[in-house]
């Protein structure tokens, strides 16, 4: 029954049940094969010391029944030869064959019966391993296929999206400062040649009003010289 009871567990079980009871499933699988290959093998073995019992049982009945056949042979020659009681003796011994014929007989029927329950077992536990090899890629590929599917979910379960988007618009609010910063240099950076020309205009009309003052301040003074000049004069 351990033998069909594995069979069983091949055609039966799903992945899903496999995966919950193996760590893991792929090995499980090699590991049945490995085990039914094994069975096939002693069931085999089996096979063959059943019907080489077979063969013995039909020798014993084969030789019992010539037996048989001999001693009443026998005893018809006996009677042929007018010897009564030689053939009764012989027909004692062939009472005796007929009883091993009958044992015989029934000893060859159970191991017949029995080997040829082993043979139909055998075969079919035969077919039963080729189909858990023929099985045996698709449940592996299930398998794989089951586990890369885990580690995926598994793998999305365990990221933050939130988490990832806010670093995101972290990194976005960063590139936009550094854009803004960027834009006031340049904005700085090209206004500084206006800066110089308003200094220089300042500095010239401040040029200019000392001008005018000096200027101012000199006519007046010539002026004055003048006024001087002419009073002498007079």
């Amino acid at each position: 029954m351990g033998i069909f009871s594995r069979i069983g567990d091949v055609l039966k079980a799903n992945i899903n049940d496999m995966i919950d009871r193996a760590e893991d499933p792929e090995k499980m699988v090699k590991q049945i094969i490995i085990d039914l290959q094994k069975d096939v093998r002693t069931s085999t073995e089996a096979l063959g010391k059943a019907m080489a019992s077979q063969r013995i049982a039909e020798r014993q009945h084969e030789q019992a029944v010539r037996n048989s056949a001999n001693w009443e042979s026998k005893a018809k020659a006996a009677l042929a030869a007018g010897d009564a009681e030689m053939a009764k003796k012989a027909l004692s011994y062939k009472v005796k064959a007929d009883a091993d014929v009958e044992s015989t007989a029934q000893m060859l029927e159970t191991i017949t019966t029995q080997t040829e329950a082993i043979r139909d077992q055998v075969e079919a536990l035969k077919s039963k391993l080729d189909e858990a090899k023929g099985r045996q890629s698709m449940l592996i590929a299930r398998s794989q296929m089951a586990k890369t599917q885990k580690n995926l979910a598994q793998s999305m379960g365990g990221m933050d999206a939130s988490a990832a988007l806010d670093k995101f618009t972290r990194m976005e609010e960063k590139i936009e400062r550094q854009e803004a910063e960027a834009s006031a240099f340049a904005e700085i950076a090209g206004g500084t040649g206006d800066m110089k020309s308003f200094e220089q205009m300042e500095n010239d009309a401040k040029v200019d009003a000392e001008l005018a003052r000096l200027m101012a301040e000199m006519g007046a003074a010539a002026g004055a010289d003048e006024a001087a000049a002419e009073g002498g004069v007079l």
